[in-house]
């Protein structure tokens, strides 16, 4: 979905065609941060793009399989993220040059991408959030192993007051993201997507920024070790930040939270 060429944080902005010439759909355009084209295992990606300028904004869109070996479809480079490739899989931008495909390659039928994405967006974001609590919680028994493990200025560093105030806000951070992120699931079971989308926003916002906030604690408590590779924490440190733009960035969701909201007071 996301492309160098335009400000993703609206999808809608999508400029990649997928136009209809005879038997077949003509592709071109650019995209990136294609997760998985680097991946030796990787056949058919998943295109969106452009099919009907003038329908209604949220049909202009459509879904279509373009396999990889497609000639006119060029793997550009790969993008590496905070430093890490995350190999192989990974992130990469990919060219589409007048790649064609089938009519047949259509998903659901021309106009219906946003449908598509819709339905994966809501349980993919539910599925961030529950990974950004558990690397929370790795970074929290990190810490609090740490602290208990050294010493400075004569006492260990679980006993010093500021260190203890890290332990016990990172503790009441975790356990509040994840009651939020159990009521959004437990509401899009029984109530569906649509009416936990504000639920799932919340968490979208919350439950990164909350896991950035541990694990830099983290980090600190670890003194230079955390910037490391050794314990994985720059690392779950840099997932963290990914996943503030990752499925939609902390404003688009914070502004729908705000839209849901006041719409109850007419």
């Amino acid at each position: 979905m996301t492309e160098p060429g335009v400000a993703s944080s609206d999808a809608t902005n999508m400029e990649l065609t997928i136009q209809p010439d005879g038997n077949e759909y003509v592709i071109e355009g650019r995209k990136w941060f294609t997760s998985g084209a680097n991946d030796p295992r990787c056949k058919i990606m998943i295109v969106m793009g452009l099919t009907d300028s003038e329908a209604e904004r949220h049909r202009r869109h459509s879904m279509i399989l373009v396999p990889k070996a497609t000639e006119g479809v060029t793997v550009m480079r790969h993008l590496p993220v905070f430093g890490y490739d995350e190999a192989p899989h990974g992130h990469a931008e990919v060219n589409f040059d007048k790649a064609r495909v089938p009519r047949g390659n259509m998903l659901l039928g021309e106009g219906r991408g946003f449908e598509i994405a819709q339905g994966r967006l809501g349980p993919g974001r539910i599925h961030h959030c529950m990974r950004a609590i558990g690397m929370a919680e790795r970074a929290l028994e990190s810490m609090c192993l740490r602290a208990k493990a050294r010493t400075a200025f004569g006492k260990t560093i679980a006993e010093q007051g500021v260190v203890q105030a890290q332990i016990a806000d990172s503790r009441m951070e975790i356990d509040q993201a994840r009651l939020l992120t159990m009521k959004a699931a437990w509401m899009m079971d029984s109530a569906g997507n649509k009416a936990a989308r504000a639920e799932i926003a919340m968490i979208k916002v919350v439950a990164p920024n909350m896991a950035q906030r541990v694990l830099d604690r983290a980090i600190q408590i670890h003194g230079g070790a955390g910037v490391t590779d050794d314990f994985g924490l720059a690392r779950g440190w840099a997932l963290a930040r990914i996943l503030r733009l990752a499925d939609g960035p902390d404003e688009v969701h914070r502004a729908q939270i705000a839209r849901l909201e006041l719409r109850k007071h007419g």
